[in-house]
């Protein structure tokens, strides 16, 4: 497993040797297709360049700094110096454990990353890293710190995720929208005890358990296959747009066709799977360079 930082995990005098490694993969928060930005008449990759307006000219690297716009067009400038400085400032490689909390305390819209703790690789490292892991495990919390890497600090939760401690990265509490609003409409607003058991029958027709190989993208799969006819010399058919069903505005009624509509569902597919069709092609050509 790839590590990228290595440091302790520290909580009181107990400092437990661990490697951070992403989670996720490199793509995760895009599509593993990238693309480049062509001139269409001639098909070459398009340079950016760092232009001023004011000179009439580009500009090198070494001509470039970093600015705060204060107001309109006044700028407080920031040499690299100065974040180095702020950067250097902790470089301990400990993640500080700053208290324990009950798993479910922290809602999910605080987390940002996740990353996997690798323990050590000698068997006196790993100890203390199951001793930690099966204490938060059977107690059911999680633990709250901060740490720097690259000289940034970053806020933290590790937690347990079956038999190794994940740690996700936070956001700031200046960074989470609130969402009194919502809950002040939400909490005003009734609903009918009949609406609410077809919501409940709705709910339970669509359960089933989770699967991760179930996670899968139709865009991604869909991008694949017109690249990969484009590079063959073939297109592949638009399909036609679907119809948007029409609105019911009976809510008891909308509720009523969508249990019907689940139970039709789960009867008739097996739990888990779903039928995928295959993109309609046709020959033709197209230009290669």
């Amino acid at each position: 497993m790839r590590v990228t930082w290595n440091g302790s995990l520290s909580f009181g005098l107990v400092s437990i040797p661990v490697g951070l490694a992403p989670a996720t993969k490199p793509v995760a928060r895009q599509s593993d297709v990238s693309f480049r930005m062509l001139h269409r008449e001639c098909l070459t990759p398009i340079r950016q360049k760092r232009w001023c307006p004011m000179h009439d000219r580009e500009v090198g690297p070494d001509e470039i700094v970093k600015g705060w716009e204060v107001t309109k067009g006044q700028y407080v400038v920031v040499e690299e110096e100065e974040l180095e400085a702020l950067e250097r400032h902790d470089d301990s490689r400990a993640i500080e454990i700053t208290r324990f909390v009950s798993l479910d305390a922290v809602d999910p819209v605080w987390l940002d990353r996740t990353y996997l703790l690798v323990p050590g690789a000698a068997p006196a490292q790993r100890r203390p890293y199951r001793l930690l892991l099966e204490a938060m495990r059977t107690e059911g919390v999680g633990a709250l710190g901060r740490f720097v890497r690259s000289g940034r600090e970053s806020l933290c939760f590790v937690r347990p995720l079956g038999d190794a401690l994940a740690l996700e990265t936070m956001f700031l509490a200046e960074d989470v929208n609130s969402r009194a609003e919502i809950d002040e409409a939400v909490a005003s607003t009734e609903v009918k005890e009949a609406e609410l058991d077809l919501a409940r029958q709705l709910v339970t027709g669509l359960a089933g358990a989770f699967e991760p190989a179930a996670l899968t993208s139709e865009y991604r799969r869909d991008l694949r296959a017109l690249l990969e006819a484009k590079l063959r010399g073939e297109e592949l058919v638009t399909p036609e747009p679907v119809a948007a069903p029409a609105p019911v505005t009976d809510l008891m009624e909308a509720l009523r066709a969508s249990v019907k509509a689940a139970k039709e569902t789960t009867s008739s597919a097996p739990r888990g799977k779903s039928k995928k069709t295959a993109p309609t092609r046709r020959r033709g050509t197209t230009r290669s360079r």
